[in-house]
């Protein structure tokens, strides 16, 4: 598919374990003039939108007081148990599905829009990416980043760690092209060479996808 047809916008897949930094590499396609759509932050419209369904099966003790999903509450339920995160996704991935195919519609003329999701393997659009770009980390550069962010106890970071334990083989087994993208978040004096490191992996992937500048 040619950038810029009457068939749409190129798209391409941005993903990566937890906490390897993908919404960094996200900011750079933006700067690029790509727009991006953060699928977990669209999750939480899902969420909303399919509030009777979700409470209708796991119950109104999920809720905040001011009546929406508690996320978390949510998560905590489900993880771990197979059966309730199959009927949650079940709920929600459809709607998720919806919205983001809403999304590339009404992105006009551009050439190229990014998908940025954490279970891209699962969204709509995957079997429809140009290519993919999987961002790492170290498993201690992960950790240090999710303990600072979500400051959750160690055991409970460990085990979101091990569920994601075959994240990476997925997205080399489709047609698309998957590219590796190391973001070691790295301090101090190289902070700066590698940002520019990142930068430059980047352009050069769009360049070889021909959706570069």
């Amino acid at each position: 598919m040619a950038p810029g047809t009457e068939q749409g916008p190129v798209l391409i897949g941005l993903t990566g374990q937890y906490c390897a930094g993908k919404n960094y590499v996200a900011t750079l396609l933006e700067a690029r003039g790509i727009p991006v759509l953060d699928v977990d932050k669209l999750g939480h419209l899902a969420l909303e939108q399919e509030k009777t369904a979700i409470t209708t099966r796991f119950g109104t003790g999920i809720l905040t007081a001011d009546g929406r999903i508690d996320r978390k509450a949510l998560g905590a339920l489900v993880f771990g148990k197979a059966q309730d995160l199959a009927d949650l996704e079940a709920i929600v991935h459809p709607r998720a599905n919806q919205l983001t195919e809403a999304w590339i519609l009404n992105q006009g003329d551009k050439k190229a829009v990014a998908i940025n999701a954490a279970l891209l393997h699962r969204s709509v659009v995957f079997p429809k990416l140009r290519c993919i770009i999987l961002v790492q980390a170290s498993l201690v550069t992960r950790l240090i980043r999710a303990k600072k962010r979500d400051k959750l106890p160690l055991i409970a970071l460990l085990k979101r760690f091990k569920s994601q334990h075959q994240f990476t083989a997925q997205y080399f087994q489709g047609n698309a092209d998957t590219y590796i993208v190391k973001n070691r978040g790295v301090l101090g004096i190289c902070a700066r060479w590698h940002r520019h490191q990142v930068e430059r992996r980047i352009d050069a992937i769009l360049q070889r996808e021909g959706i570069g500048h």
